[in-house]
């Protein structure tokens, strides 16, 4: 390995642990407990193409760790919360998983099936007056039009596989005991949960993406699953430089029920 590697490596390794100081010193969770995401805000984003966060690849962080969320399983059941139209739901499907999306804007979820050239059909929810549930031809996947919170297990089931990927980090602060609580209730008892949080200084930065630290996830999942630290990434790009940020890192992390 080339001696550049474990110079970023090292230089990450000291700017996380500089974040996790830094963050407990000055009680960062404070600075955008106050922020509120209204769903307006999204649809607008949508509507306006004001959407940086979509990836036209499949994530390289759930690429390399599809082993991880699968666990030598076939046929997997797999949740995305908030999911846009990542092109995830896709790649997943091909490997032959069935796929479950909850999105709000209806106009990603078009662009989504048209821009993946997948045949679809629409319903009506009777379980949630005004949803819409978008299906593929072949079965593989399945978007509900709605907010996530109107969701529950006693219709779109539990899953096998979660891949949380721009959804913990898009909610408002103020939501995230509710959310964790609804993700709990849609994990299989052998459900493996992968999650992606950022650490930066998030009094530079209101938000979304939010500054969601591991002792954030611990509060929210700690007392009844298994968080497992993964891997840490510096995504500083010029997109955050604007904000005012000098760093950025990306954490992974596999969460999973405890045995009872």
């Amino acid at each position: 390995i080339a001696p550049s590697f474990w110079v970023k490596a090292l230089q990450l390794k000291e700017t996380m642990a500089d974040a996790t100081e830094i963050a407990k010193k000055n009680d960062f969770d404070k600075f955008q407990a106050d922020r509120v995401i209204k769903v307006d805000e999204w649809l607008n984003r949508w509507e306006n193409k004001q959407t940086p966060f979509h990836m036209n690849e499949a994530h390289k962080m759930l690429k390399k760790y599809v082993d991880v969320m699968l666990n030598g399983k076939d046929h997997l059941r797999i949740l995305f919360p908030l999911c846009g139209k990542a092109v995830d739901m896709k790649w997943l499907a091909d490997l032959g998983h069935k796929i479950v999306g909850i999105e709000v804007s209806e106009k990603a979820i078009l662009e989504f099936f048209t821009e993946q050239s997948v045949s679809y059909s629409k319903e009506a929810v009777s379980d949630v007056p005004g949803a819409t549930l978008f299906k593929s031809s072949d079965g593989k996947i399945s978007i509900y039009c709605c907010s996530v919170y109107d969701v529950s297990s006693s219709f779109i089931g539990k899953f096998d596989g979660i891949w949380d990927r721009g959804s913990l980090v898009a909610i408002s602060p103020c939501d995230r005991q509710r959310y964790s609580e609804l993700m709990l209730s849609l994990m299989e008892d052998d459900c493996c949960y992968l999650l992606e949080a950022f650490d930066y200084d998030p009094r530079l930065h209101k938000g979304p993406p939010f500054f969601v630290p591991f002792s954030a996830i611990e509060e929210l999942y700690g007392s009844t699953c298994n968080i497992k630290f993964l891997e840490a990434a510096d995504m500083l790009t010029d997109r955050q430089r604007e904000w005012g940020l000098d760093y950025f890192i990306q954490n992974i992390y596999m969460i999973t029920l405890k045995a009872t």
